[in-house]
C-alpha cells in the first residue's frame, strides 16, 4: 500500500536530531545536567531513543565548551548565547557539533537547523541560525 502524496515521511536521521534537540533544550529549561535527561529519556522511551540521537546528544557535551565559544563569536553583536531562545541555542549547538565533529555534511547540518527553527522557533530565529550558521562553518575546519 502506498502512502497518500500529501503524507509527510520524516527521514531516520531528522527524527533522531529532533529528539536529540528535546534532550538537550530540557536539560537546558530545567537546569539539569544532559547525561541525567538523557538517561531518562531512554529508560521511559516510546518509541526507543536512536543511537544517532544518543551520539549527537554525547556529543555536544564532550564539545559544548569550544561549540558554545564558536557560536558566540559568530553571534550578531550585542547577542550572547544566553539571549538567544532555548531552542536557538541548543539547535546551534547540535548543528554545530554535527557539522563539524561528525561525518554529516556541514550543508545537510545547516539544513536540518533551518529546517528544524522554521518548525519549533520565532519567525525570526531561522535567519539568525543561517546566518550564524554559516558564520561558523566558514570560519571552522571540520574535524572528521
Amino acid at each position: 500500500m502506498t502512502q497518500p502524496a500529501s503524507a509527510k515521511r520524516v527521514p531516520t536521521r531528522t527524527k533522531a536530531r529532533k529528539r536529540a534537540l528535546d534532550i538537550l533544550f530540557e536539560a537546558d529549561l530545567r537546569g539539569l545536567p544532559v547525561h541525567e535527561v538523557l538517561a531518562a529519556a531512554t529508560e521511559q522511551a516510546e518509541p526507543p531513543v536512536r543511537d544517532y540521537t544518543t551520539d549527537l546528544v554525547l556529543g555536544v557535551v564532550e564539545y559544548q565548551a569550544s561549540i558554545d565559544a564558536l557560536i558566540g563569536a559568530h553571534l550578531p553583536s550585542g547577542w550572547t548565547l544566553d539571549r538567544m531562545p532555548r531552542v536557538d541555542r541548543n539547535l546551534a549547538r547540535l548543528a554545530t557539533f554535527e557539522a563539524l565533529h561528525s561525518e554529516t555534511d556541514a550543508a545537510v547540518a545547516l539544513a536540518e537547523c533551518v529546517l528544524l527553527a522554521t518548525e519549533l522557533s520565532t519567525d525570526e530565529s531561522p535567519a539568525l541560525l543561517n546566518g550564524v550558521m554559516a558564520a561558523v562553518l566558514r570560519d571552522s575546519k571540520p574535524a572528521v
